[in-house]
């Protein structure tokens, strides 16, 4: 049963052709760097057999923290190579949305890389006593063979990781002792290796190199321990740091548990990267952090109060020379109350909206890392929802919001609409769809521009001072607002259902009706609301809340199939919800600007069945049928997110239960369990924070099943943090989205009286 949009869209992700991504080719491809969590590296598969062995934990390579050529882990190989066996270890690339595609795993030739020219496979080794003819051989894990999987290797080996495929080939091995260079003096041995000497063949693009292959070299029978860091691809040469560079700490902040610097943006393509160290005196530092060029903040989870740390950085250059230090700064992590809890989840997920917004366009990214200029149009929706947030609560001064907003407004006014509608995603450099979910996505999305409208009428509101920035920005949403098309979107003029998405070239060739209960109750709200293309009110029924045989159909065969449920889920009654109630997403999205409080139809009251589906959530998490590590009362919150095997909308039951917690589940559902979430927001910063708090505050998802965290923040899921917390604290976005005399009139019109 398709009974979200979210899950359809990536599934058709994985149906279609990727379009050509106008990304600069300036990134580097990475094979391993770090990783948050300790234990195994989820990334990782082993095998060995006969006397020999290399150890593992559950068939991975165990992270170390020490030794690390940077900071904060290296992978260990412990090994024992003999004439009477073999064994072998696979590091895969960890693939990043927007960055790596591929299509259902295989890379997709026509799509320019964003990567830089790979010519060569860097790495550092830290031999730790074990002579350079016993080191492993090496080679490379590649893409599309037409062969079969690697040799050797068993195909029904069961581990948390991708099985291997019918689709990888193994390159020629290479034994690790030819290529050993300099080593410096903490003992990390440099290794470059030409990609021509893995014979490679047809392969050509950095992304159809998909990992590295360590197996058994010469033999002795004894065991030998390596570690090995910063794997990746490379060009034969790069431009040497030149001197006297010196990076400059501009902020710091300190929290209870973590503190944040951040420094001037370092915009030279010879400098590798940031290296952030610490001391507790003032002396004595040691590196604790190392981030890419295009990041310019870092937070540092300490893990304890009160307590002053101090910092300075340097620069990494591409030739392994390191620039001055920076200046010193220092802070001291202090207790914080619930509310200045809350406070810094909010101002932390804000500032993906800002800080790591698009450049030229200034609305929100898909996910950071990811590709730097594939804007998603929901996501800026919701973000412009914080921003607001943040500009009422002085995380940003509300004149520049509102100069953000009138960037992002003058963007959209000129990029691609269809009837009014916005595309999915757009590329901000250029204000024309970017195609992510194949070649018929050229078109108008209506369920992203429903997002987007939610947060444009919110900044309407809340820009309310009679003075030319403001008085033009309330007359450019206006403008974007009245020229959506909703009636359009209903293909035939007697339609009873709303159509997600139309393309000028392949017109309604996608043909999914828009059928509740899932997150496009607010588009049909909205096309209702419309002051110039609105459709009846009788389609909310006719459509969202179907009856007809097709909507049973669309809905499957199970509770909720009538749009109305009935059900009772861990002691739980539900009136309207598929299954269980579907992803906690549902909860969030619909209700970012609408107030659910006394919103009441024919079927139920939308607060509290919002309220039965986040306890219903809530409570399959304590039960924890699947046993899964780490759910309880301060660990829940099933929702929409990347997972170890993908991007998967996770909900209470065990159908739809991956093994993954999502942050924004449990904290954006505030406003319904206020107890619950902020037990599991003190939980996941305090006792997860780890690994799990970053620059833009909670990773995306986590599975400790798996000792998987996510790389990602997504524009999707740090907003609805920001704002249904501030909906739970006074009840802003709420108070001024429902302001709109539109909104007043369809709440009316739809809803019975309140």
């Amino acid at each position: 049963m398709k009974h979200n949009i979210l899950l359809l869209i990536y599934t058709l992700a994985l149906s279609g052709s990727p379009c050509s991504a106008n990304t600069e080719a300036a990134l580097d491809y990475k094979i391993f760097d770090d990783y948050p969590l300790k234990g195994g590296y989820f990334y990782s598969q082993t095998e060995s057999k006969g006397a020999s062995w290399v150890e593992n934990m559950a068939a991975k390579l165990p992270l170390r923290g020490e030794p690390a050529y940077t900071p904060g882990a290296s992978l260990e190989l412990h090994y024992v190579s003999s004439p009477a066996g073999t064994w072998r270890a696979m590091i895969r690339h960890r693939p990043i949305r927007g960055q790596d595609d591929w299509d259902n795993g295989v890379f997709i030739q026509t799509k320019p890389s964003p990567f830089k020219p790979a010519e060569q496979l860097h790495l550092r080794i830290c031999l730790g006593g074990t002579p350079n003819l016993l080191l492993p051989q090496i080679a490379l894990l590649l893409d599309k063979d037409p062969e079969n999987s690697l040799p050797g290797l068993s195909k029904n080996i069961k581990t948390d990781t991708v099985l291997l495929s019918d689709k990888e080939r193994k390159s020629q091995a290479l034994s690790l002792e030819w290529y050993i260079m300099k080593t410096d003096s903490n003992g990390w041995s440099k290794v470059v290796i030409p990609l021509d000497d893995f014979k490679l063949g047809a392969a050509k693009f950095a992304e159809e190199i998909k990992g590295v292959v360590l197996e058994q070299g010469e033999t002795d029978g004894k065991e030998h321990q390596i570690f090995l860091d910063q794997i990746e691809l490379r060009p034969a040469s790069l431009p040497a740091m030149p001197g006297g560079l010196q990076p400059n700490i501009t902020t710091i902040k300190a929290f209870e548990r973590h503190i944040d610097i951040s420094w001037s943006p370092i915009r030279d393509g010879r400098v590798a990267g940031v290296l952030i160290e610490r001391s507790t005196d003032g002396k004595d530092f040691k590196p604790i952090g190392y981030r890419p060029c295009y990041m310019s903040r870092y937070a540092d989870f300490v893990g304890e109060f009160p307590k002053t740390f101090y910092y300075r950085i340097r620069l990494l250059g591409y030739d392994d020379s390191l620039s001055s230090y920076s200046n010193v700064t220092s802070a001291g992590t202090h207790a914080l109350s619930d509310d200045e809890l809350i406070s810094m989840v909010q101002e932390a997920c804000s500032r993906y909206y800002f800080e790591a917004a698009e450049e030229n366009s200034g609305m929100a990214l898909e996910s950071v890392p990811g590709d730097a200029h594939m804007i998603a149009t929901g996501a800026s929706g919701f973000g412009i929802g914080s921003l607001v947030v943040a500009a009422q609560r002085g995380f940003i001064a509300r004149e520049i919001v509102a100069q953000r907003m009138l960037k992002i407004l003058n963007f959209l006014e000129h990029a691609d609409r269809f009837h009014g509608v916005m595309a999915h995603y757009y590329n901000g450099a250029t204000g024309h769809p970017q195609l992510f979910f194949g070649p018929v996505d050229n078109g108008g999305d209506l369920v992203e521009t429903s997002f987007l409208m939610q947060g444009l009428l919110t900044a309407r509101q809340f820009f309310d001072a009679n003075d030319p920035i403001e008085n033009t920005i309330r007359a450019k949403i206006t403008k974007l607002w009245e020229a959506v098309e909703w009636d359009w979107y209903r293909q035939t003029p007697d339609s009873h259902y709303l159509y997600w998405h139309w393309s000028p070239d392949h017109g309604w060739q996608i043909n999914h009706r828009l059928i509740g209960w899932n997150e496009s109750m607010i588009t049909y709200l909205l096309a209702i609301a419309s002051p110039k293309h609105a459709v009846s009110a009788e389609m909310f029924y006719s459509g969202f809340a179907s009856q007809e045989r097709l909507a049973q159909e669309y809905r499957g065969d199970a509770a909720g199939k009538m749009y109305s449920n009935g059900e009772t889920f861990y002691g739980k009654h539900l009136k309207v919800g598929g299954f269980s109630g579907g992803p906690i997403f549902f909860t969030h999205y619909n209700f970012m600007g609408l107030n659910p409080h006394g919103l009441r139809d024919r079927y139920t009251d939308y607060f509290e069945n919002s309220k039965a589906i986040v306890e219903i959530n809530l409570r399959y998490c304590q039960a924890n049928p699947q046993r899964h590590q780490g759910y309880g009362d301060e660990a829940w919150g099933l929702s929409a997110s990347d997972g170890p095997w993908g991007y998967n909308p996770d909900e209470a039951r065990p159908e739809g239960d991956k093994g993954k917690l999502t942050p924004t589940g449990a904290v954006a559902s505030m406003p319904y369990l206020p107890n619950y979430s902020l037990a599991a927001l003190k939980n996941y910063y305090r006792n997860y924070g780890s690994f799990l708090w970053g620059e833009y505050g909670f990773r995306d998802a986590f599975s400790l099943d798996s000792n998987w965290v996510d790389d990602l923040y997504m524009g999707l899921n740090q907003a609805p943090m920001v704002v249904m917390l501030e909906n739970y604290r006074s009840g802003t976005p709420w108070k001024l989205f429902g302001s709109n005399p539109e909104i007043i009139k369809m709440r009316r019109r739809v809803f019975f009286s309140e």
